[in-house]
């Protein structure tokens, strides 16, 4: 179940006050808590209404109001979605909201789901939306050197290794030469909800990767180009790392390990001029 968790505005972020380093920090490692244990979704904090607007429709007519608003305990000042198994579960984190925010004002709110709805021709016209899955993950064959990969690839990511599971700890073990116990059945590297899967095929079953490329892309120019200075140790740029008109930075390689990426800075950003771009 889905909940909504909601931070209240109080007098402070209502006059636009930024946090310090020590709730930001604090903010992060309560929020990395949560994605390590699968239950944050996303979050963001809001800027002060003074800076947003109401949109309100009455008899049809449609009417703007700009802020900023008196009614500051009843405004937002973030939110943070989360994946719960229960309404008591979702509470057990809310409590652990960071002292470091001082006293602060919070709302939990579960999601409805398309069950809570009665059969109908509105209902089914929200399941034909809902019929795209509910995730796209990237999953690679590796000749047994899965398990170095991956830890690779967290390190340079700093993404989460939740699950290295060997096929001798699989009921496969039994239909699996002792020789290959220690290989990976299933890899899986968690990118803030996506994930990059792995596992190692036998001789006959590995085939290298062709014809795709896993896409990573940062806000930030430098890390991106350090996670791509990384993953081209030991392997072959096909395209170094640079300005593009599509991206800020945009490099292609194939990693050591003979994975294709794509490496980029705000892809679909053009960082030309207009001047720049004219044939």
């Amino acid at each position: 179940m889905r909940y909504m968790l909601m931070r209240k505005a109080d007098p402070a972020t209502e006059a636009g006050e930024l946090p310090g380093q020590g709730v930001l920090e604090a903010m992060a490692d309560y929020n990395n808590r949560m994605l390590e244990a699968g239950v944050f979704v996303t979050g963001d904090g809001l800027r002060p209404s003074r800076e947003g607007c109401r949109i309100e429709r009455r008899d049809g007519q449609v009417r703007v109001t700009h802020g900023p608003f008196a009614e500051t305990r009843e405004l937002l000042a973030g939110y943070s979605v989360l994946e719960a198994d229960s309404l008591e579960a979702a509470i057990e984190w809310a409590r652990q909201w960071p002292a470091e925010d001082g006293d602060v004002t919070l709302e939990l709110r579960r999601y409805f789901s398309l069950e809570d709805f009665a059969p109908g021709p509105g209902l089914d016209k929200h399941r034909a939306m809902a019929r795209l899955p509910s995730e796209l993950n990237v999953h690679l064959c590796f000749p047994g050197n899965c398990r170095e990969a991956m830890t690779f690839y967290a390190e340079v990511t700093g993404a989460r290794l939740e699950a290295l599971i060997t096929y001798g700890e699989t009921p496969a073990a039994r239909d699996t030469p002792p020789e290959r116990h220690d290989q990976i059945i299933h890899a899986s590297l968690n990118v803030r909800g996506r994930r990059l899967m792995g596992a190692d095929m036998a001789g006959h079953a590995y085939q290298p990767p062709q014809g795709v490329q896993v896409h990573l892309d940062y806000e930030a120019l430098d890390r991106a180009e350090a996670v791509f200075n990384r993953l081209a140790e030991g392997g072959e740029v096909t395209m170094p790392f640079g300005a593009t008109f599509w991206a800020q930075g945009f490099g292609m390689l194939t990693d050591r390990f003979g994975v294709p990426w794509l490496i980029g800075c705000q892809t679909g950003q053009c960082p030309m001029s207009e001047e720049e771009s004219q044939p």
